[in-house]
Formats: structure tokens, sequence, C-alpha cells
């Protein structure tokens, strides 16, 4: 491809992301293939001879579109939301442009001294101290794939810095905490690691979250097991209920334990930083106080497109003495001098894409204030599905509804008298019936034993239509649902 085929090339590709903006409302939210279906569509070999470009992008809209879901359609709630702006489409295509490895000042200044402007351009609009800023040389931030990668890195280095001051502790005592309502990025990083994991319960009557006696216990009976608690993952927002784990409790007892690194999870709700209103809720006076480091991903809710992932550490150290491998072909003239922030350092792998420039664009382009705004209209929005799901005969919550989030269940007053199995299983036909739908995107979860169904409004295209229009139909297939188990029962 040419010059000139590839500008044309390129205005048909802009042409046809538009055209799909245009027409995402009319289409169905998932995918309707069947497994396999692609490998049946396609040749079982590459071609030998190069093939016309007009075919290919024709080719993806005949066999790749059919499979995608729609993470950004108006009736998309499922999981949380997947961000796509048009500037952070921009962003991508002329980050790849001019693509190289990124893995030190010198392979491209610009890489580097954006992204490190632009993490504390972040902090700045979510209020996080000035601790964690680029700028303070101590502590900084950095652009990660996802919050599972940030929450391994900060796994490392809490525990290289445990291991460097216990030198004589063997690698199968150290213990890393987690929640039972913590994403399965915990488990993960002590499956990669090779780390014991140790998951505390929380409950329903504290709202899901951690609490500092829980806390207490389970240091207590760890040390005095002879185990080596050295690193929490606390979370502001877990997925499945929304939860807020108790960052005061948690710090007053962790005090006590001054090796015991704070990890701060809040993949999902910590872009609601960005509104003054949300962040004692979201408790940031907390993040502040205590956290070790501190995490959030713009490619959920806040509207910079996948992979987007931020990491912000109180100091920097703690990661290049974990991370730092530099063999002489990678030392530079600044990099030896400290003058400059090598990233390589701060991740696990050795390049990294430029992912600095969508972040650019976006928070050029919307502002402050454009963030805020697109927050406040989601929260408002649940706040509205929330009201009505609260008036509801047919629907109760599982949980407190959180900014976005709504988590709830079909139990019907006129059926007060079903077991928690009962209604486990009535939940589970209420939801493969709204499952089995292509109008609607929603997910499925377990709260300690009880099955129910998570609403997550974040698609930027949603508007309260979109919301009145879910109600009808969760309230159609709760009807559906009850008029089934009823005759199946003999009600």
């Amino acid at each position: 491809m040419d010059i000139e085929q590839f500008r044309k090339a390129g205005y048909q590709a802009i042409d046809r992301i538009c055209d799909y903006y245009i027409s995402l409302r009319d289409r169905p939210v998932s995918s309707q293939v069947e497994p396999g279906y692609l490998r049946k569509a396609l040749p079982a070999s590459a071609p030998t001879e190069g093939e016309d470009f007009q075919l290919i992008a024709d080719d993806y809209q005949k066999y790749i579109v059919p499979g995608l879901t729609h993470w950004q359609h108006p009736s998309f709630f499922a999981y949380f939301p997947t961000a796509c702006t048009f500037e952070g489409i921009l962003g991508e295509l002329y980050a790849s442009s001019t693509s190289n490895p990124g893995f030190n000042w010198s392979a491209s200044p610009a890489c580097t001294e954006l992204e490190a402007v632009v993490m504390d351009w972040t902090a700045q609009i979510l209020g996080l101290d000035k601790s964690f800023y680029n700028i303070s040389e101590v502590g900084g931030g950095v652009i990660q794939t996802s919050a599972s990668d940030s929450v391994l890195i900060a796994t490392v280095a809490a525990r290289s810095r445990y291991i460097r001051e216990h030198p004589h502790v063997a690698m199968e005592k150290l213990v890393l905490y987690t929640t039972t309502q913590t994403h399965s990025l915990g488990k993960k990083a002590g499956l990669v690691l090779g780390l014991r994991v140790r998951s505390l319960e929380v409950t329903a009557e504290d709202d899901f979250a951690l609490c500092g006696e829980t806390l207490e216990v389970a240091l207590k009976e760890d040390v005095d097991a002879g185990l080596h608690p050295f690193i929490l993952i606390a979370t502001i927002g877990t997925t499945s209920s929304g939860a807020v784990d108790r960052l005061e409790e948690i710090a007053n007892i962790a005090k006590h334990y001054p090796f015991l690194w704070l990890h701060v999870d809040a993949a999902w709700a910590g872009v609601a930083l960005v509104c003054p209103e949300y962040r004692e809720a979201c408790q940031l006076p907390a993040i502040n106080a205590y956290a070790d480091s501190f995490c959030t991903n713009f490619h959920k809710w806040g509207l910079i497109n996948f992979d987007a992932s931020c990491l912000w550490v109180r100091h920097r150290k703690h990661l290049t003495d974990a991370l730092d491998v530099t063999p002489e072909f990678l030392r530079s003239k600044h990099g030896d001098a400290g003058t400059v922030i090598d990233y390589r350092n701060w991740h696990l792998g050795l390049g990294r894409r430029f992912r600095s420039l969508k972040f650019w664009f976006v928070l050029r382009s919307r502002g402050v204030k454009g963030f805020q705004k697109y927050i406040t209209d989601c929260t408002t929005l649940n706040a509205k599905f929330a009201e009505r799901i609260r008036e509801s005969d047919q629907f109760c919550f599982v949980a407190k509804p959180f900014l976005a989030l709504t988590v709830f269940r079909l139990a019907p007053k006129s059926l007060p008298h079903l077991t928690t199995p009962e209604l486990n299983a009535l939940n589970r036909a209420f939801y493969a019936r709204l499952a089995a739908r292509s109008d609607i995107a929603i997910t499925q979860t377990d709260l300690n034993g009880v099955f129910c169904v998570r609403m997550a409004i974040g698609a930027e295209k949603t508007v309260e239509r979109d919301v009145d229009r879910a109600l009808d139909v969760i309230g159609w297939e709760g009807r559906a649902t009850l008029g089934e188990w009823e005759r199946m029962w003999g009600l």
C-alpha cells in the first residue's frame, strides 16, 4: 500500500466508522453468531499473494462486525462500561502511525514526557495527593494495560520491599490479602507470583466492605502462625456489589503492621473522583493519607479507549528497585544521570505503546467539566433506575446502589415465603430470559450465595429513554418468569 492508497483507504475507514456509530442504536447489542463461525468463513491459511485492500476492508464488514458485541451500545449495561471516544480513536491512529517501543526516554522523548505529564493531569483532576505526582520525583504515575497488571506490579514492588526489610523470611511465608469481593486480579497475582492468598470474608451486614475488625483478626491469626502478610488489596467499587472497603478502619489496624502495603483498586469507580461531590463516598481523603498505590481504569468509565489503566505509587523507588534490569544496550546518558523517567522499570515488559497520546487528546477535548458531566449523567440515570427498582413489587436490592451500579433480584412481594435456594432458582430463570435477548446486555453475579443481576450504566450514548426501555424489558421478563414459575408449581 502506497501513500495515496493509504489516504483513500483511510478516508473510507473513517466514513465506515462514522456510519457504524450512526447505526449503533439500531443494531443488536450482542453478537448473534455461533462459536466457530469465523473459522468456517475464512481460508485455512494466509494467502500466498497479497490481496487488494478493498476486499480486506469489505471482509471486515462482512465477517468481523457481525461477531462483535457492541460495548458502546446505548443498551449495553453488562460488566462495566468500556470507553470509546472519537478523540481516543484519533489518538490511537496517530500513535500507531509513528510506532516505537518507548522503553526509555531516548527511544522517543515525547512518549515518556507526555505520559509523565498526563499522569499528573489525571492525578490532579482526581484530587490525588501531590506525593503521587511525577513532578514530585518521589512518587509518580504510569499507564498500564489493565488493573490486573497494576495489581501485579504493586504486588511485585510490595514483595521486594518486604523481603528487603525482612531478608530471612521465606517466600512461602508471605501472604497476599484480598476479600471475598475483590476482583479476580488478586488471586491471579498470587497465582502468577506463587504467593499464598487469603480472602477475607465480607458480609451483607457490612455492605460487602472490608472492615477493620476483620483485618485485625486475620493479621493476628497469620502472624501468630508465623506467616507474613505483606500487601492488602482494598477496593473502591467492587465488581459484584460496588462495595467500598473501609480504608480509615483498615489504616487504623495496618499502622501496627508498618510493612503491610495498601493497594487501592478503584478500576471502575475511581474516575468518579473527578467530581468533588463523590470524593467522600469514594474515600479520597483516606486514599491520599494511607495508600501506597492506587489504580483506576480510564478505559472503563473514563472516556479513554482501551488500554488506559492508571497506576500511581507514593514511592517510585519501590517499583524501580523491584523491576530495574538495565543491560548495557539499554543504558543511556540521561538514564544513567537519573534526569529522566525510564518507564520500562515501572512495568513488567520492556516495550510499551504510546498510550499517553489518547489521554492528551481526550483530556484536552473534553476538559474537566466534560468528564464531570459524563459521570454525573451516568449516576443520575442510575438513580432513576434504582428508584424504580425500589418502588417495584417485583424486585429488591441485594446491595446498595452505588454511583452508576445497581444490583438487584426478582423477589416478588406476592411470594414472601420463598427460600434463598428457591429465589436463586427463580432469578437464574429470570436472568436466562434476559441473557437470551439481543436488545439488551446485562450480567449476573453471586453475593454470598445470593444469585442476582447487576445493571451498570456507562455507555456515553445511553440516555433516559434507554434506561426506561431497560426497565420495561426487565419488568416484562420478570413477569414472564413469575408466570412460568407459578404454572410450574401450581401457585
